[in-house]
């Protein structure tokens, strides 16, 4: 009966929520109703259970074995020895309803029941009567009983057996409870899935449908803009997870840990957990200061309120902090304000329903752009009325492509369905620059477009930190490895890993933790100077834990617009083929023009008095009159000709439209910027008034800055553009009577914009009162030396004005009679109708005009740069460092601005990387560009990307080597994406400038971010590291500051290092003398007095130290080349500094104990007063230039450890103190360990000085 134990696997595999498993053992008998049974009932198991037939008979296969083992197993002692000769069929199911109803039946069922077998641990009935015979006894025996079972509630498992079938049932109660428990942890287990998936995986982004005069019930992210790195729950754990990261921290963990064993207890606890506290609550509070400060500026920025239409209010509108606006708010945003999030646009002041925005903080292009509101909900009377109707907008997922986007605006009832596309939208950090625009949010905080560009601001780790990292973990290496020594010169007996252990602990001060304490210290020390320098005024330190990194850059990357440049044009030079005239003789031009005032004034009456002659015949036009103005033989031309033709063709070629500001609240009159067209708006808006206008003069809007230049230099000289509207153009002539100022009117019959393919812009007028018709083509010179006709001053002065750095524009103009002009414009609208090929077709048609047209003029505009931007950039070339401009701005805008701000130097040259969209392409221009040494690169976002994807490795080896690299059109992202790949290729330090939002990626990517606070708003400044107000104070920033922190931080550190190996050197000699005994030499106070009162002050007086003045680093740039190598602080540094320590410890200690007469105290005595005045001697050896507080610390310091001597009598006989013995013995041994030292500071300074000594 014993046998019987052998337990059955408990079958759990099919169902957590099984409450009892049925086991179904068949014997298949030799007769024929068994047989007949087993095979029907074999076919129901094969098609019930054919899905999990693989897993049955992998769990059943278990059984089988462990039955057919021996024959005292429990199938064996359950159906014989029949079991082998029988087939044996398992199956597996669950029959929790079937059978509960069975034994909850009344007394007829059990009455079914013929024999009751109870199966527990200690035998079976069962097996008796299935033994009692082969089959025969066992049909009979089981023919008696109708089943067998088995009381379920004591946990053991029963059997029934039926009669009919020949199949035995096995129930375990057990599962039940199991499959409860299981149930129960799953529930738990989905629960926490639920809960991590909702708090901590990204949002799902997914189109949306946005309502208008409805409620919007979805949740979508708060608005609100945050640069902050913790939060209220992150803040602790994340500031220790990054201060323990550092070995250094680790360390002294586990050693401040370890004094909570009382084995390995040596001296007092606070000795270890008072300096770990000290540094983990300056670096929390340094750390919650700078988040602090994030936060306020975040704050100030959320708060900033808007206009938000409400229904209910009584104005009409409610005035909200931009943080609390949400999808479907309808807001109102002023001209010149900041857009808060990403809107569609429903209204605008202007008639035509648009809207002109600046998008330099988003994409870095200074040229403005128009948006267009959606034609419905601008046709609506008031705003008030958006409320009224029901509309919703269909918009796409939120991403990161600021240049295309789609959704749909379609009434509820269907009457209205339109498509919506980029032109309707108005990304944040834009901003309005005439009028006002209304417009629904879409997208708020994280999912705006802007945000979606920026990359997450991260913890920075400055160079020095982790070399110094790298250094102790050498010295721990170094800890290990003289306690190993230590225990082999012991012994290996007893509880030697005690011993072990203690040792570790004895020599742990070889690695200080008061170096973490006095580099955070001091980094806030250089923090508070770089904040302080009155020669950069306006500097913020943002980031305390980085300002060595300013002494290590190797690359300055820099945005253009805003930060090299101020974005202001001015009008520099005019060429007109035999003369040139610049700001010194404008006022020429301006004399000539009022000199012809009066011919054209005696030309205009001429023409009036025709057009009333031509007017009473019947069979004549007044269009057939003569034109005005030299418009006859060229050599009949009068004095002045070249310069009013050229004034003329500048005030009328361009797309600039004059408004006052009562007109910009009202209405702004706009002109046509699509091919062919004249129903669009301008491409945007500029405001600019002219210097020393007053109230009745004009402010001009126009596509780019460029525009406003010229057209305000036109009015300079006296010819000025009054108004403007879709179709027509007015002219101001002025004469030398204010009161008789001649009108010139226009009409506008042809605008052909201006494309970054085609470079030019072009426009066809007809004079009002002469009907000549004249067209006027201005562009780069690189296209319009062909359509002008043959001239040999153009190609010459254009390369003499690109070298000055000017912007330069080719102005010519081709007189066109009626039947001309009629036959291009049938050609040309019939070009627009094209069906296929209508882009190919109309540039075709155009060409044909833009042929053998008269050069007039050429013009030179300049972008005005920030101050001092050119001497700057040179000190940055001298000092080593390479300077990348990336820009979202045009490849000849980057030429320009590169060449006039001297980023590229005199003497290199400049190759334009062409565009290429293959990788044969990309292969060709770097090899033309690898036979150019020593030239600067130009390469646009779209080539960039080409080359990236294919010849990674080769082009950053050579754009690297480069002197200078110019990207343009670089997104936000291309930008950050360019600095990580100069990190990982060449792993040198980054510095990454700019103004914009749009820099803010690159910005935080780089290991300095610098942003500068300036107009273009204060983003890229909030997420810098350090905020300057421009450009120019960068030079003085790395080649001062920088300098001074990495050498301040590298003396400090390897000082601090010096502190500690001395003092191990000292322990490990005494113990090594005393019979390798862990004992501390110097107990309790002495040894944290060692490190704060009588050491601290005088080594942290190094941060004054320093090699050089300021005026000599300015002076010599090149001084800043030698940092970048990192030989301040080196292993070779280091390792002097370890030969140093072990030759002074060794000489203290062993002098000590050689000059000690009897008692053990006075060791202990003479070695501390040495080891301290040795340290004070060693601070006066290592600075180089002495400060006021310098010498104070030493002084300092000296007395407190007399008075020590004369207090501490715990530590110190006073007798023996005051003795002579002590006195000349303790000079003795200081005398030894530091003359031979400064005798070889002074022979390698005499033999070989350093750089800068040489320049001093």
């Amino acid at each position: 009966m014993a046998e019987n134990n052998v337990p059955l696997r408990d079958f759990d595999e099919e169902s957590e929520t099984d409450s009892e498993t049925e086991l179904l053992i068949r014997r298949d008998v030799r007769t024929a109703s068994f047989a007949a049974a087993s095979s029907s009932i074999k076919s129901n198991s094969k098609n019930n259970s054919r899905g999990r037939h693989r897993k049955s008979s992998t769990g059943y296969s278990g059984v089988v074995n462990s039955s057919s083992g021996g024959g005292g197993s429990f199938l064996g002692n359950l159906f014989g020895h029949s079991l082998g000769s029988a087939a044996g069929q398992i199956r597996y199911r669950n029959e929790r309803s079937r059978e509960r109803a069975k034994y909850s039946n009344s007394s007829s069922s059990v009455s079914k029941l013929a024999q009751l077998t109870q199966t527990s641990a200690g035998g079976s009935a069962v097996a008796g009567s299935a033994a009692s015979g082969p089959s025969g006894g066992a049909a009979t025996g089981v023919g008696d009983s109708a089943g067998v079972a088995s009381d379920l509630g004591n946990g053991t498992h029963s059997t029934v057996i039926d009669p009919e079938n020949g199949s035995a049932t096995v129930f375990y109660q057990n599962n039940r409870r199991r499959s409860k428990g299981r149930s129960f942890g799953s529930i738990c287990k989905l629960c926490l899935c639920s809960c991590w998936r909702k708090w901590f995986r990204p949002r799902e982004l997914r189109a949306r449908t946005v309502n208008l005069g409805r409620v919007n019930t979805e949740k979508f992210p708060p608005n609100e803009i945050r640069n902050q790195k913790y939060n209220f729950i992150t803040f602790l754990p994340l500031v220790l997870f990054e201060q323990f990261r550092f070995f250094l921290n680790l360390y002294f963990l586990l050693m401040a840990l370890s004094q909570f064993i009382p084995d390995i207890r040596i001296g007092y606890p606070y000795t270890y957990w008072g300096p770990l506290g000290f540094v983990l609550m300056v670096t929390i509070c340094r750390e919650a200061v700078d988040d602090l400060r994030r936060h306020q500026r975040d704050h100030e920025v959320n708060s900033q309120k808007y206009k938000r239409l409400s229904a209910t209010n009584g104005s009409g509108y409610e005035m909200v902090p931009s943080s609390k606006l949400k999808v479907g708010d309808v807001i109102i945003v002023e001209k010149n304000e900041r857009v808060p999030a990403d809107l569609i646009l429903l209204r605008t002041s202007d008639r035509s329903g648009s809207v002109f925005v600046r998008t330099d903080q988003l994409d870095g292009e200074t040229d403005w752009k128009p948006r267009l509101a959606v034609p419905y909900t601008q046709k609506l009377s008031r705003d008030s009325e958006l409320h009224s109707i029901d509309a919703s907008f269909y918009v796409e997922k939120p991403q990161n492509d600021i240049h295309s986007f789609i959704a749909t605006f379609c009434m509820t009832d269907g009457s209205e369905d339109t498509g919506l596309s980029v032109e309707n939208t108005l990304w944040a950090n834009t901003v309005v620059a005439a009028g006002t625009a209304t417009g629904i949010v879409i997208y708020t905080g994280c999912e705006t477009r802007s945000v979606m560009n920026n990359s997450q601001p991260r913890s920075k780790v400055g160079l020095l930190d982790m070399e110094i990292n790298g250094l102790t973990k050498v010295l721990f290496c170094a800890v290990l490895g003289l306690s190993l020594v230590m225990m082999m010169l012991k012994g290996f007996g007893g509880p030697w890993y005690r011993y072990m252990f203690r040792f570790v602990l004895l020599f742990s001060y070889i690695i200080p933790i008061s170096l973490r304490v006095n580099l955070d210290m001091g980094k806030a020390f250089y923090s508070w100077q770089m904040q302080n320098d009155s020669n950069i005024q306006g500097t913020v330190v943002r980031s305390t834990t980085i300002p060595e990194e300013l002494g290590r850059i190797s690359y300055v990357l820099t945005d253009k617009t805003g930060t090299l440049t101020q974005n202001e044009m001015v009008f520099k030079k005019i060429h007109l083929g035999i003369v040139s005239h610049d700001a010194d003789t404008f006022h020429h031009i301006g004399h000539i023009i009022q000199k012809l005032s009066g011919n054209i004034m005696q030309q205009q009456q001429q023409q009036h008095q025709q057009g009333s002659v031509s007017s009473s015949s019947s069979g004549e036009s007044n269009t057939a009159t003569k034109p005005i103005m030299f418009a006859g033989n060229r050599m009949r031309r009068p004095e002045g000709w070249r310069e009013w033709e050229a004034v003329r063709a500048l005030a009328l070629c361009h797309n600039v439209t004059p408004v006052s500001d009562e007109e910009d609240n009202r209405s702004v009159s706009t002109a046509s910027t699509v091919t062919g067209g004249n129903n669009s708006p301008t491409k945007s808006v500029i405001n600019i008034e002219a210097p020393g206008s007053t109230d009745t003069e004009h402010q001009y809007q126009a596509a780019s800055p460029d525009e406003i230049a010229l057209v305000k230099w036109t009015e300079q000289v006296g010819l000025t553009l009054i108004a403007r509207d879709l179709n027509t153009m007015t002219l101001q002539v002025k004469t030398p009577s204010e009161d008789n100022d001649i009108l010139l009117h226009y009409q506008i019959l042809q605008l052909f914009p201006f494309t970054s393919e085609s470079k030019r812009m072009g426009i066809i007028v007809r004079e009002s009162k002469s009907g000549q018709i004249t067209f006027y083509l201005k562009g780069a010179d690189v296209v319009m030396s062909s359509i002008v006709q043959y001239n040999d001053w153009l190609s010459e002065e254009s390369g003499n004005m690109a070298r000055e750095g000017l912007r330069t524009l080719v102005v010519a103009k081709k007189v066109l009679t009626e039947e001309q002009y009629s036959d291009f414009e049938m050609r040309y609208n019939a070009a627009r109708l094209s069906i296929t090929d209508r882009v190919a077709k109309v540039a075709a048609v155009t060409e044909s005009l833009e042929r053998e047209l008269e050069l007039l003029c050429l013009t030179g505009v300049e972008d005005r740069l920030q101050e001092n931007v050119r001497p700057t950039l040179e000190l940055l070339r001298n000092a080593g460092v390479r300077v990348w401009m990336l820009t979202g701005d045009k490849l000849e805008t980057a030429c320009c601005i590169a060449k006039s701000s001297q980023l590229i130097g005199r003497n290199q040259g400049l190759h334009v990387l062409r565009s290429v969209k293959t990788r044969t392409d990309a292969h060709q221009e770097l090899n033309s560009f690898r036979r150019k040494q020593g030239h600067a690169l130009v390469i646009e976002g779209e080539s960039l990307e080409v080359c990236l994807q294919y010849y990674r490795p080769e082009f950053l080896e050579l754009a690297t080597a480069s002197p200078a690299v110019v990207c343009c059109r670089c997104s936000p992202t291309q930008k950050a994406q360019v600095v990580a790949l100069i990190q990982k290729h060449t792993g040198k330090r980054t510095c990454a400038v700019g103004d914009g939002g749009n820099d803010v990626s690159m910005i935080q990517q780089a290991d300095a971010g610098v942003g500068i606070e300036g107009r273009e708003g204060r983003q890229a400044s909030l997420a810098g590291d350090f905020s300057i107000p421009q450009f120019s104070h960068i030079a003085k920033l790395l080649l001062i500051h920088g300098r001074r922190s990495y050498k301040r931080s590298a003396a400090l550190s390897q000082f601090v290092i010096h502190r500690g190996l001395i003092i191990t050197t000292l322990q490990a000699v005494f113990s090594a003398v005393f019979y390798l005994s862990s004992v501390a030499l110097y107990q309790g106070f002495l040894m944290v007095g060692y490190s704060t009162l009588y050491t601290m002050f005088p080594v942290f007086s190094l941060v004054l130290d320093q090699d050089i003045t300021s005026e000599t680093a300015v002076t010599y740039p090149e001084l800043y080349k030698d940092l970048s190598k990192g030989r301040s602080l080196s292993y070779k540094t280091f390792f002097i500094w370890v030969l140093i320590s072990i030759y002074q410890g060794g000489v203290i200690m062993y002098g000590a104990l050689i000059l000690f007469v009897d008692e053990f105290i006075h060791i202990v005595a003479i070695s501390f007063s040495a080891l301290i005045m040795t340290e004070l001697i060693m601070v006066a050896l290592t600075v180089r230039t002495w400060h006021r507080l310098m010498v104070l610390a030493e002084l300092f310091s000296l007395a407190l450890y007399l008075i020590s001597l004369a207090v501490l009598h715990e530590y110190f006989d006073w007798e023996f103190i005051w003795s002579y013995d002590f006195l000349w013995k303790v000079s003795l041994i200081t005398l030894v360990s530091c003359l031979p030292l400064y005798i070889i500071k002074f022979l390698r300074k005499k033999c070989s000085p350093p750089s800068y000594l040489k320049l001093s």
